[in-house]
Protein backbone atom coordinates (compact mmCIF):
# COMPACT_ATOMS: atom_id res chain seq x y z
CA UNK A 1 0.00 0.00 0.00
CA UNK A 2 2.67 2.21 0.60
CA UNK A 3 4.28 1.46 -2.49
CA UNK A 4 1.51 2.46 -4.42
CA UNK A 5 0.51 5.40 -2.80
CA UNK A 6 4.45 6.45 -3.10
CA UNK A 7 4.24 5.81 -6.63
CA UNK A 8 0.90 7.92 -6.64
CA UNK A 9 2.79 10.99 -4.96
CA UNK A 10 5.80 10.48 -7.76
CA UNK A 11 3.34 10.43 -10.97
CA UNK A 12 1.47 13.46 -9.40
CA UNK A 13 5.18 15.10 -8.55
CA UNK A 14 5.74 14.87 -12.23
CA UNK A 15 2.85 15.80 -14.12
CA UNK A 16 2.97 18.90 -12.71
CA UNK A 17 6.60 19.73 -12.96
CA UNK A 18 5.68 18.87 -16.88
CA UNK A 19 3.05 20.95 -16.91
CA UNK A 20 4.94 23.98 -15.32
CA UNK A 21 7.86 23.27 -18.19
CA UNK A 22 4.64 23.44 -20.46
CA UNK A 23 3.20 26.32 -19.34
CA UNK A 24 6.55 28.47 -20.49
CA UNK A 25 5.59 30.24 -23.86
CA UNK A 26 7.66 31.38 -26.24
CA UNK A 27 7.16 34.42 -28.65
CA UNK A 28 8.66 36.49 -31.79
CA UNK A 29 9.68 40.35 -31.07
CA UNK A 30 9.17 42.48 -34.09
CA UNK A 31 10.42 46.18 -34.33
CA UNK A 32 12.06 49.08 -36.35
CA UNK A 33 13.88 51.75 -35.57
CA UNK A 34 13.88 55.60 -37.53
CA UNK A 35 15.27 58.61 -38.27
CA UNK A 36 13.41 60.95 -40.15
CA UNK A 37 16.29 63.93 -40.49
CA UNK A 38 19.66 62.54 -40.65
CA UNK A 39 22.93 64.42 -39.81
CA UNK A 40 24.84 65.75 -42.55
CA UNK A 41 27.67 63.39 -43.50
CA UNK A 42 31.00 65.44 -44.13
CA UNK A 43 33.73 63.85 -45.97
CA UNK A 44 36.42 61.95 -44.44
CA UNK A 45 40.04 63.57 -45.39
CA UNK A 46 41.92 60.83 -46.63
CA UNK A 47 45.60 61.04 -46.44
CA UNK A 48 46.88 57.07 -47.14
CA UNK A 49 46.34 54.77 -49.97
CA UNK A 50 44.39 57.49 -51.15
CA UNK A 51 43.84 55.94 -54.66
CA UNK A 52 42.19 52.65 -53.11
CA UNK A 53 40.76 54.23 -51.03
CA UNK A 54 39.00 56.76 -53.18
CA UNK A 55 38.24 54.07 -56.21
CA UNK A 56 34.82 54.05 -55.34
CA UNK A 57 33.81 57.40 -54.63
CA UNK A 58 34.12 59.88 -51.35
CA UNK A 59 34.81 58.09 -48.07
CA UNK A 60 32.12 59.53 -45.27
CA UNK A 61 31.19 58.49 -41.72
CA UNK A 62 29.39 55.17 -41.55
CA UNK A 63 28.25 55.29 -37.59
CA UNK A 64 25.00 56.17 -38.63
CA UNK A 65 23.56 54.52 -42.33
CA UNK A 66 19.99 55.86 -42.64
CA UNK A 67 18.00 54.21 -45.78
CA UNK A 68 17.00 57.01 -47.84
CA UNK A 69 13.44 55.92 -48.81
CA UNK A 70 12.95 53.83 -45.55
CA UNK A 71 14.32 55.86 -42.70
CA UNK A 72 15.56 53.08 -41.15
CA UNK A 73 18.58 52.75 -39.07
CA UNK A 74 21.18 50.40 -39.85
CA UNK A 75 23.25 48.92 -37.08
CA UNK A 76 21.55 49.25 -34.20
CA UNK A 77 21.88 46.32 -31.37
CA UNK A 78 18.56 45.22 -29.63
CA UNK A 79 18.21 43.10 -26.75
CA UNK A 80 15.68 41.75 -24.18
CA UNK A 81 17.30 42.29 -20.23
CA UNK A 82 14.83 41.31 -17.06
CA UNK A 83 12.94 44.01 -16.05
CA UNK A 84 14.69 45.38 -13.69
CA UNK A 85 16.09 48.54 -12.39
CA UNK A 86 19.44 46.84 -11.57
CA UNK A 87 21.44 47.46 -14.61
CA UNK A 88 23.27 44.71 -13.72
CA UNK A 89 20.77 42.12 -13.29
CA UNK A 90 21.13 38.74 -15.37
CA UNK A 91 18.80 37.35 -17.76
CA UNK A 92 17.45 34.52 -15.74
CA UNK A 93 18.79 31.33 -17.73
CA UNK A 94 15.17 29.24 -16.91
CA UNK A 95 14.09 31.59 -19.21
CA UNK A 96 15.82 30.80 -22.48
CA UNK A 97 14.39 28.22 -24.75
CA UNK A 98 15.85 25.04 -23.97
CA UNK A 99 17.10 24.01 -27.09
CA UNK A 100 18.79 27.78 -26.88
CA UNK A 101 20.87 27.22 -23.69
CA UNK A 102 23.25 25.22 -25.83
CA UNK A 103 23.99 26.08 -29.70
CA UNK A 104 26.67 25.95 -31.71
CA UNK A 105 29.23 28.46 -32.00
CA UNK A 106 29.35 30.87 -34.94
CA UNK A 107 32.24 32.40 -37.15
CA UNK A 108 31.67 36.09 -37.26
CA UNK A 109 34.01 37.36 -40.41
CA UNK A 110 34.59 41.48 -40.36
CA UNK A 111 35.73 42.71 -43.20
CA UNK A 112 38.24 45.50 -45.01
CA UNK A 113 37.39 45.56 -48.68
CA UNK A 114 37.69 49.52 -49.29
CA UNK A 115 38.94 51.30 -46.02
CA UNK A 116 35.95 50.56 -44.21
CA UNK A 117 34.96 47.78 -41.91
CA UNK A 118 32.30 45.67 -43.01
CA UNK A 119 30.25 44.81 -41.08
CA UNK A 120 31.11 47.84 -38.81
CA UNK A 121 28.99 45.98 -36.01
CA UNK A 122 28.59 42.73 -34.71
CA UNK A 123 26.05 41.51 -32.21
CA UNK A 124 27.46 38.01 -31.09
CA UNK A 125 27.01 35.09 -28.70
CA UNK A 126 29.26 34.36 -26.02
CA UNK A 127 31.40 30.90 -27.36
CA UNK A 128 31.53 32.60 -30.60
CA UNK A 129 34.53 33.28 -32.65
CA UNK A 130 35.51 36.46 -34.64
CA UNK A 131 37.66 36.51 -37.83
CA UNK A 132 38.83 39.55 -39.18
CA UNK A 133 39.63 39.80 -43.15
CA UNK A 134 41.14 42.03 -45.83
CA UNK A 135 40.07 41.46 -49.59
CA UNK A 136 41.90 44.94 -50.10
CA UNK A 137 44.91 45.28 -52.05
CA UNK A 138 46.62 47.20 -49.16
CA UNK A 139 47.25 45.97 -45.18
CA UNK A 140 45.03 47.21 -43.30
CA UNK A 141 45.43 46.60 -38.97
CA UNK A 142 43.37 45.50 -36.42
CA UNK A 143 43.28 46.87 -33.12
CA UNK A 144 40.71 44.88 -30.75
CA UNK A 145 40.30 45.30 -27.06
CA UNK A 146 37.50 43.02 -24.63
CA UNK A 147 37.80 42.00 -21.48
CA UNK A 148 38.87 38.82 -22.62
CA UNK A 149 41.42 39.28 -25.56
CA UNK A 150 43.10 42.14 -27.36
CA UNK A 151 45.44 42.12 -30.18
CA UNK A 152 47.08 44.89 -32.83
CA UNK A 153 48.34 42.77 -35.58
CA UNK A 154 48.33 44.24 -39.28
CA UNK A 155 46.66 41.66 -41.83
CA UNK A 156 48.22 42.02 -45.40
CA UNK A 157 46.19 42.04 -48.75
CA UNK A 158 44.24 38.89 -49.39
CA UNK A 159 45.09 37.14 -45.73
CA UNK A 160 42.69 36.95 -42.48
CA UNK A 161 43.54 36.68 -38.59
CA UNK A 162 41.65 34.83 -36.32
CA UNK A 163 40.92 35.47 -32.94
CA UNK A 164 42.73 33.24 -30.40
CA UNK A 165 39.65 33.21 -27.66
CA UNK A 166 35.90 32.51 -27.96
CA UNK A 167 34.04 35.54 -27.65
CA UNK A 168 33.06 36.41 -24.13
CA UNK A 169 30.07 37.94 -22.81
CA UNK A 170 30.56 41.64 -21.06
CA UNK A 171 28.29 44.62 -20.30
CA UNK A 172 30.33 47.05 -22.10
CA UNK A 173 30.72 47.25 -26.07
CA UNK A 174 33.97 46.07 -27.98
CA UNK A 175 35.88 49.04 -29.50
CA UNK A 176 37.86 47.64 -32.76
CA UNK A 177 39.75 50.48 -34.98
CA UNK A 178 42.51 50.24 -37.95
CA UNK A 179 45.70 52.30 -37.08
CA UNK A 180 46.53 52.83 -40.47
CA UNK A 181 43.60 54.53 -41.60
CA UNK A 182 42.04 56.04 -38.40
CA UNK A 183 38.62 56.76 -39.51
CA UNK A 184 37.85 52.95 -39.68
CA UNK A 185 36.36 51.77 -36.32
CA UNK A 186 33.91 49.36 -35.18
CA UNK A 187 32.18 47.50 -32.07
CA UNK A 188 31.41 44.59 -31.02
CA UNK A 189 28.24 43.36 -28.70
CA UNK A 190 28.58 39.38 -26.86
CA UNK A 191 25.68 38.12 -24.86
CA UNK A 192 25.38 35.52 -22.60
CA UNK A 193 21.81 34.67 -24.01
CA UNK A 194 20.18 34.25 -27.30
CA UNK A 195 17.57 37.39 -27.11
CA UNK A 196 19.67 39.67 -29.78
CA UNK A 197 19.01 41.38 -32.81
CA UNK A 198 20.53 43.94 -34.73
CA UNK A 199 18.76 46.02 -36.83
CA UNK A 200 18.94 45.38 -40.91
CA UNK A 201 19.26 48.55 -43.57
CA UNK A 202 15.55 49.34 -43.37
CA UNK A 203 16.08 49.83 -39.61
CA UNK A 204 13.98 46.21 -38.89
CA UNK A 205 14.87 43.76 -36.43
CA UNK A 206 13.63 40.12 -34.94
CA UNK A 207 14.19 38.45 -31.99
CA UNK A 208 12.27 34.57 -31.87
CA UNK A 209 11.49 32.22 -29.16
CA UNK A 210 11.17 35.30 -26.63
CA UNK A 211 10.04 34.18 -23.08
CA UNK A 212 6.59 35.52 -22.81
CA UNK A 213 5.36 38.04 -19.95
CA UNK A 214 7.50 41.57 -19.10
CA UNK A 215 10.71 42.73 -20.10
CA UNK A 216 12.60 45.02 -21.07
CA UNK A 217 14.13 46.18 -24.52
CA UNK A 218 17.34 47.99 -24.88
CA UNK A 219 18.24 49.91 -28.27
CA UNK A 220 21.70 50.55 -28.03
CA UNK A 221 24.13 52.31 -31.05
CA UNK A 222 27.75 53.30 -31.33
CA UNK A 223 27.16 56.59 -30.29
CA UNK A 224 25.23 55.86 -27.17
CA UNK A 225 21.56 54.30 -25.86
CA UNK A 226 18.71 55.17 -27.32
CA UNK A 227 17.25 58.78 -25.06
CA UNK A 228 20.58 58.54 -23.38
CA UNK A 229 20.49 57.47 -20.17
CA UNK A 230 16.82 56.98 -19.87
CA UNK A 231 17.39 54.19 -22.12
CA UNK A 232 19.94 52.41 -20.25
CA UNK A 233 17.10 50.01 -18.36
CA UNK A 234 15.25 49.96 -21.52
CA UNK A 235 11.85 50.37 -21.87
CA UNK A 236 8.78 48.12 -21.00
CA UNK A 237 7.49 45.24 -23.39
CA UNK A 238 5.46 42.41 -23.05
CA UNK A 239 5.88 39.55 -25.24
CA UNK A 240 3.04 37.47 -25.96
CA UNK A 241 2.87 33.99 -26.38
CA UNK A 242 2.56 31.64 -29.52
CA UNK A 243 2.65 34.70 -31.17
CA UNK A 244 4.32 38.22 -32.64
CA UNK A 245 4.46 41.36 -30.60
CA UNK A 246 4.66 43.60 -33.50
CA UNK A 247 6.69 47.32 -31.78
CA UNK A 248 5.81 50.58 -32.91
CA UNK A 249 8.49 52.37 -34.92
CA UNK A 250 11.09 53.24 -32.82
CA UNK A 251 12.89 57.16 -33.60
CA UNK A 252 16.19 57.43 -32.07
CA UNK A 253 17.40 60.09 -29.95
CA UNK A 254 21.13 59.75 -29.48
CA UNK A 255 22.78 61.82 -26.33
Amino acid sequence: MQRLRFAVLAAGVFALTANTVHAQGYGTIKGQVILPNPPAKTEINITIDKEHCLSKGKQVPTDILVDPDSKGVKNIVVWLRPDDTNRRAPFPKDKIKPELVKVSPKTHIIDQPCCQFEPRVIAAREGDKLEIKNSAPVPHNINYSSDAESFNVTVQPGKSYAAQQPLAAQSSPIPFKCDIHPWMAGRVRVFDHPYFAITDKDGKFEIKDAPEGNWRIVYWHENGYHKGRAGLLGFPVTVKKDGVTQLDAVTLELP
